[in-house]
């Protein structure tokens, strides 16, 4: 861009302006200053960016997919109504995100296999007694105050935290095959440490509402478990393998569909050639030679085609055949007969 230049008639009148006081040298100094401050950017080379725009936009899109899964899945698990949204997706520090839990909360360590680590999965308190109430008959209410969860409480949670993995497992395999095991269950942030306070960690958080309770669900993922990854993580991979996998959804729902269709089969004993005034003079109890033997195969048609050859027979006093032959796909239909 080339810069601005001015007239000879501009100059005269900043020149008047300076001499005459309006204008202040220092002011107009100061204001471009902050102009070219306005356009830079705070970095902290103490927590440099681990990942790209796009590939937090990838981590994103994945993390979409499994918000709409729980949208639709854990409100028959829940048996009420459920939704979920991403709210945002940034990287931080570890204690940042440890600082940013409240106490006591539900924490699920979770591996992360085939990797060698473990991430997080955090449930707010209010949305997790909200779970526990409803599946246990209640109207799904929240008193406002936390506590820990009882045994019994922790094997209810257990069960919903295991069927959230699963559908995690799902939306994650669009672009790598990895495999969630839940380990163990945490109520204080502090006592969970799994990697070092200062260490880069990615952390997804989802707007979660359980029938009138809201709340927030937040995956927590060291960068070192994304790290052997994150060349795979780019929207345009996520954008292949999505579509990829719904091409193969439909291969395999069209297959399903198409076992259940019923196909009219037949079989023909024979062929032979009549004229007009044969067939208009036949009579009941009136004899056609066919050009086929008793020992002949017979033709099996499935729809318009002949795809089997077989020998006539009864099983159980009931007529059948038994198949002899499989013809070709490129087999053409026999010539229709009388």
């Amino acid at each position: 861009m080339t810069p601005d230049v001015l007239s000879q008639n501009e100059i005269d009148s900043l020149l008047n302006a300076l001499s005459n006081g309006s204008v202040d040298i220092n002011t107009v100094a100061n204001d471009s200053k902050m102009d070219e401050w306005e356009k830079l950017k705070v970095y902290d080379f103490k927590r440099p960016d681990k990942f790209s725009k796009d590939q937090l936009r990838a981590i994103q899109m994945i993390h979409e997919s499994f918000a709409r899964q729980i949208t639709t899945v854990m409100s028959t698990l829940i048996r009420s109504i459920v939704s979920a949204e991403v709210a945002s997706v940034e990287q931080l520090a570890y204690e940042e995100f440890v600082n940013y839990m409240v106490q006591p909360t539900v924490i699920g360590m979770i591996e992360m296999h085939p990797f060698d680590g473990n991430m997080l999965m955090e449930i707010n308190p209010n949305l997790v007694f909200a779970m526990i109430d409803r599946m246990l008959g209640g109207k799904g209410n929240f008193s406002g105050k936390t506590r820990e969860l009882t045994d019994i409480e922790k094997t209810v949670i257990e069960r919903v935290l295991m069927r959230i993995l699963e559908l995690l497992e799902d939306s994650w395999s669009t672009v790598v095959d990895v495999r969630f095991r839940f380990e163990s269950m945490e109520s204080n942030p502090f006592f969970v440490q799994i990697c070092s306070p200062t260490d880069m960690v990615l952390v997804v958080i989802m707007d979660l509402k359980v029938g009138d309770v809201e709340g927030m669900l937040s995956l927590c993922f060291p960068y070192f478990l994304m790290e052997p990854i994150i060349d795979k993580l780019s929207s345009q991979q996520w954008f292949a393998s999505t579509s990829h996998k719904k091409d193969e959804e439909v291969q395999a729902n069209l297959l399903t569909s198409m076992q259940h269709v019923k196909m009219p089969l037949a079989l023909e004993l024979g062929h032979t050639v009549l004229s007009l005034s044969e067939v208009y003079a036949l009579q009941a109890g009136d004899v056609i030679k066919l050009d086929e033997t008793k020992d002949s195969d017979v033709s099996v048609r499935v729809g318009n085609q002949v795809r089997f050859m077989a020998k006539p027979g009864t099983v159980g006093g009931h007529l059948a055949v038994e198949l002899t032959k499989v013809m070709k796909q490129d087999t053409p239909p026999a010539e229709e007969g009388v």
